[in-house]
């Protein structure tokens, strides 16, 4: 059986930049979905409507520079850091005590950073493909390319843009609509992220990591270069207190994702049972 899920776009100021999020599903078990970098904040629908029909209360957001939210050219306004603090932003802008957090990459890595600045504000994170130590040198090849052509030659993104925003996303599938999403920069912004990111902490370091006491999934992918599956074994082992799942390959959660949806729902299940437990025993 099909569960409607409702859904409503919105918006909020951060220092003065529009930062807009997704809502989907109504409750006080929230969950905060975030982003690949360069990816929009529609790459989560798909779970996010799963997590929402199963009775949680989920938000998608493009952080700063990415999908429909504001995107400055100016470097020093990215980082891990400061994605992180919009994280915190958002949970305040919607008088949200706590929530359980999430992303893939990117969205990874800023969970982190919420975990390790207000961990108070943390219920729970879902880390999937996280950048850590053995990503460093397949993260400058993947990235330090486009970061080139974004400054050398930035007509060569806009034409890319212009080509990607042609194609009606109702004549391609989901995540062909997503790719084209991601195709779709700004030359400017797109270098300023990039080079906001390499240039500041990618990650908490370890001191900091093995401290971090908010329960987590970590998904880690095999065959991965730029997300190495020894990165997320890694941070599994340095959390204190983590469930580690493999995925069977890059692409289960995006398209055999049933699996991964039980793991993450099993999980979120245990981040709200002492209030389960609290309330029964008041009953």
């Amino acid at each position: 059986m099909t569960v409607l899920v409702a859904e409503r776009i919105d918006e909020f100021d951060y220092h003065g930049y529009r930062l807009e999020y997704t809502e989907y599903g109504s409750g006080d078990r929230v969950v905060v979905l975030l982003h690949g970098q360069l990816m929009p904040r529609r790459m989560h629908e798909p779970l996010a409507r799963a997590l929402a029909a199963a009775g949680h209360h989920v938000y998608t957001l493009d952080l700063l520079g990415h999908g429909r939210s504001d995107k400055p050219s100016d470097p020093a306004l990215y980082s891990m850091t400061a994605f992180g603090h919009q994280v915190v932003a958002l949970l305040d802008h919607l008088d949200v005590e706590d929530a359980v957090v999430g992303g893939t990459s990117l969205g990874a890595n800023t969970t982190l950073e919420v975990a390790a600045r207000a961990p108070e504000r943390l219920r729970g994170m879902i880390i999937e493909m996280p950048v850590l130590d053995n990503a460093v040198e397949a993260g400058i090849i993947a990235f330090a390319p486009l970061l080139f052509v974004a400054r050398a030659v930035p007509i060569a993104v806009t034409a890319v843009r212009r080509a990607a925003q042609a194609v009606p996303r109702s004549l391609v599938p989901f995540w062909s609509g997503i790719a084209l999403d991601t195709f779709s920069q700004e030359p400017d912004p797109m270098a300023a992220a990039i080079h906001g990111i390499f240039y500041g902490r990618v990650a908490p370091p370890r001191h900091e990591r093995i401290r971090i006491a908010t329960p987590a999934l970590v998904i880690g992918h095999p065959h991965d270069p730029v997300h190495p599956a020894a990165d997320a074994a890694m941070l599994a082992d340095e959390l204190l207190s983590c469930r580690f799942v493999e995925a069977r390959s890059i692409v289960e959660w995006r398209r055999r994702p049933d699996r991964l949806n039980a793991e993450a729902l099993d999980f979120l299940r245990t981040c709200w049972d002492a209030d389960d437990l609290d309330a029964a025993v008041d009953a």
